[in-house]
């Protein structure tokens, strides 16, 4: 198979653009660093050069949270959004917390409900809107948004430094080779690099790693969000009702939850959280969310409705303790790429706008003072100054408590939360890496979950199907193996086969060859880039890396 570099060494050298600031990703984050810059720069009178590289077909195609949203930072960043027609539309109006057994709920009184679990004066909104939004602000601003280019690598400079990075080739078929569509990949250059590709993000993983951005740090943590749009019956729609659940269909031993937000229009989001932390090689988050849906107290918002979208996406969702550090030579690590998502208010819009607007102030005074591929240490000083610093501090024992289980857990977020107000005299740790976590099959007994009956609950083929999903077939397989002989040496002996149950997409399913011995089939066509894989995979032998631009789902309302 011809490799990248082969091809740079045949075709080359790639052409080259010059900014002071690159960004990578188009999300929340990566979009109001951008527009932080400019605001800045039209205030002091100066030009200030600034592209956004987005791997989606277009900004929002890949963006998905449930989503409730706390207004303070894009307040900041536009005090007058509303007036600039920001898609904040649908004011949170109650919030339900409900303990569900397998037939009944049980709902935790408003009075018990620590403040993590209070939205009053949030919006339920869509964040693919959300970010769109932003995105049309940024280009007003001068900003230059690529879509459909994917960063694929990470340049430096002789000294070690970020110089930029390298777009991904396009037309190079599954074996590697050019294609009559060939185009090699452009490189663009910056004084500084922000990094934004969201959890688990890609380059993101590289500069921890080469960095050492998480020595002395928690392990990170992560969880899976499988989620759903719904068009109900407007006898059960109820604007701006925000209701999460804990306990059933999951064991009490497992940590997740679900959450079901009613936006305008009749609309609905729905989807269920698992950490994926999780023990038992068994379980399958897209299972346990479809049966999640079958529970009386939740099937009735359901009945008579329709189906409308689909995806799913990792959460970074460590906290404080499991932060890296932020900056290295020549750039910085923003939004969920760091992982600044509050767990115990299940939020990150908020976080990733503040944090990328905080990365923006430090790199404009830097670019002031002719400063480039240095470390941007007043984006860290300035961090840990702030509301989020302080919001993250009172989160940081909600995740570790949480993971030792429902009813251990639920206790110690309420010593933790109510309490003491989030500032007990004693930090929580994460010991392990979700990884590390997954156990031997023999140590569980399979889970035998219903049939989807195509109304209510539904085959992972058909949800991918409306996630709109994307791939040029014949392109290289993007998620890829340090070891082809693992899946079925050591994860299918020894683990059953955890891949086909954890992938919410149909990607990974274990097939007979025509001598009866197993192999790993990679339907690669069907990634909807959740990182679940990179994250799970027991051996890590799994690497997710980027597809051609503008590959991948194309979330409208998600």
């Amino acid at each position: 198979m011809t490799q990248p570099q082969d091809l740079l060494a045949q075709y080359g050298p790639r052409e080259a653009m010059e900014y002071d600031v690159v960004v990578v990703g188009g999300g929340p984050a990566g979009l109001s660093s951008a527009i932080r810059i400019k605001q800045l720069a039209a205030e002091a009178g100066k030009e200030v050069s600034v592209c956004v590289l987005e791997k989606g077909s277009e900004v929002g195609a890949h963006i998905l949270s449930g989503a409730v949203m706390d207004p303070q930072a894009i307040t900041e960043l536009f005090p007058n959004w509303k007036e600039l027609g920001a898609p904040l539309n649908t004011e949170v109006t109650e919030d339900r917390f409900l303990f569900l057994s397998a037939s009944k709920a049980y709902k935790t009184p408003s009075w018990m409900l620590p403040a993590c679990f209070q939205n009053h004066g949030n919006y339920v909104i869509s964040l693919a809107n959300v970010t769109r939004w932003l995105g049309q602000q940024a280009e007003a601003l001068g900003v230059e948004i690529f879509p459909g280019f994917a960063a694929a690598e990470v340049l430096y400079n002789d000294d070690g430094s970020v110089k930029g990075v390298a777009t991904g080739n396009m037309g190079v078929d599954r074996h590697g080779e050019p294609t009559g569509a060939f185009q090699l990949g452009m490189e663009l250059h910056a004084k500084y690099t922000f990094f934004a590709e969201g959890a688990r993000g890609h380059l993101g993983k590289q500069l921890i790693a080469k960095y050492k951005l998480d020595a002395g740090k928690d392990p990170q943590t992560y969880a899976i969000g499988i989620k759903e749009i719904w068009e109900i019956d407007p006898k059960m729609h109820k604007p701006g009702l925000v209701v999460h659940t804990a306990g059933w269909p999951l064991d009490s031993g497992t940590y997740g939850g679900s959450f079901l937000y009613h936006l305008e229009n009749n609309q609905v989001a729905v989807g269920y959280v698992v950490g994926l932390a999780y023990e038992n090689p068994y379980l399958s988050p897209y299972e346990e969310f479809q049966r999640y849906k079958t529970h009386p107290e939740i099937r009735k918002f359901f009945e008579g409705g329709k189906r409308l979208a689909y995806g799913a996406r990792a959460i970074t969702a460590g906290g404080l303790q499991s932060l890296p550090k932020l900056t290295f030579p020549g750039g910085a690590l923003i939004g969920c790429d760091a992982g600044f998502l509050n767990a115990s208010r299940i939020k990150g819009s908020h976080a990733a706008i503040k944090t990328g607007m905080l990365a923006a102030e430090a790199v404009f005074e830097a670019l002031s003072n002719d400063r480039q591929f240095d470390e941007l240490t007043a984006y860290s000083a300035a961090f840990e100054k702030s509301w989020l610093h302080e919001e993250l501090h009172k989160a940081r024992n909600f995740k570790p408590s949480m993971s030792k289980g429902l009813y251990t857990g639920t206790l110690l977020v309420g010593i933790d939360q109510v309490l003491f107000g989030g500032k007990a005299p004693w930090t929580l740790h994460h010991t392990h890496a979700d990884h590390e976590c997954l156990k031997p099959a023999s140590d569980f007994t399979p889970i035998a979950y219903p049939k989807p009956d195509g109304k209510l609950t539904f085959d992972r083929l058909s949800s991918v199907f409306i996630s709109n999903t994307n791939h040029a077939e014949d392109q290289p397989v993007h998620l890829t193996l340090r070891d082809p002989s693992i899946p079925v040496g050591i994860n299918l002996a020894k683990y059953a086969g955890p891949e086909a149950r954890y992938c919410p997409a149909g990607v990974y399913e274990f097939v007979k060859n025509d001598d009866n011995t197993d192999r790993l089939q990679i339907n690669a066509q069907n990634c909807v880039h959740c990182k679940t894989c990179d994250i799970k995979d027991p051996t890590q032998n799994i690497v997710w890396v980027t597809p051609e631009g503008g590959g991948g789902p194309n979330y409208s309302n998600m």
